[in-house]
């Protein structure tokens, strides 16, 4: 029912620099501009990838203004795209009779179907080529009280297939839950994940802000030149790279910090390279 992850969206209170930070670093593009009326805001929409970062920046009180004010700027919707907007319509309907439909866009807030912290936006799938420095978007992560039960709740709501679905653990990172890839084979998916590790910086942001929607991921292949730009221009990023592996050769992934981009945190991994936490290792390719 769902087809791809196709979409960000960041409330922002200054959307110039914001959209020049995308700009700057990834090579997105601007498309367009309008106004989503029910958020009062003002919406730039960047190209990037096969899909889009839409900058929001509030017009005045309203939602986007209320969570700037709560969180200051950040990674307030994800968009998932559909082959079928009716068929989704109709699915939801059973959960909620709260979906807004907007420039041929349907709003989900995620209290409404049962799961906390989620917004998220569904839009007519399309085939676009790739723009600037992603190849795409195939990820956004959900921070979950008990990603268990979220994730059972994912697949009830959206109609997903749960044999599709690959645990996740990150000792590194302090987390676990689960990847809800909405098709076997394909990358596109929510992660949906709990911290288990109370001394991690994940673990104090959600004891701060609860559950929510934390960061994307992308891939690319041109990762060794955006972090190359990125560490030239002071830029803040976590990099993995095997300690075998030589500086002149592409990391594995890379994580690219909120400030970097305005206000949303995102992760970049080599072509391959996620299948490796994604169900499928055997996919990686090796770096030479």
């Amino acid at each position: 029912m769902l087809t791809n992850i196709d979409r960000y969206q960041m409330a922002v209170p200054d959307s110039d620099a914001c959209i020049k930070a995308w700009q700057d670093l990834l090579g997105a593009q601007v498309e367009g501009s309008d106004v989503i009326q029910h958020l009062n805001a003002d919406r730039t929409r960047l190209r990037l990838g096969k899909g889009f970062i839409e900058i929001l920046q509030p017009k005045g009180p309203g939602v986007i203004a209320d969570a700037i004010a709560a969180r200051g700027p950040h990674f307030f919707a994800a968009g998932a795209s559909t082959k079928d907007m009716a068929g989704v319509a109709a699915q939801l309907a059973k959960f909620t009779d709260n979906i807004l439909t907007e420039s041929e866009q349907m709003y989900v807030i995620g209290a409404d179907v049962g799961i906390p912290g989620l917004r998220l936006v569904i839009s007519q799938h399309e085939e676009r080529p790739s723009i600037g420095a992603i190849d795409y978007i195939y990820e956004a992560t959900l921070l979950a009280a008990d990603a268990q039960q979220q994730t059972e709740r994912f697949a009830e709501v959206f109609n997903l297939d749960a044999q599709s679905f690959v645990n996740i653990d990150s000792p590194r990172f302090g987390y676990n839950g689960t990847l809800t890839l909405f098709k076997e084979r394909e990358l596109h998916r929510f992660e949906v994940i709990s911290p288990i590790n109370p001394e991690t910086t994940m673990a104090r942001f959600f004891d701060k802000i609860g559950p929510c929607l934390y960061m994307g991921f992308a891939e690319t292949n041109e990762l060794f030149e955006i972090e190359q730009k990125a560490d030239a221009n002071d830029l803040g990023m976590t990099i993995d790279r095997p300690e075998e592996r030589s500086t002149s050769l592409v990391a594995d992934q890379i994580w690219l910090h909120p400030a970097t981009l305005g206000g949303m945190m995102l992760g970049l991994s080599r072509p391959s390279m996620a299948w490796s936490w994604s169900g499928s290792p055997e996919r990686v390719a090796e770096v030479s």
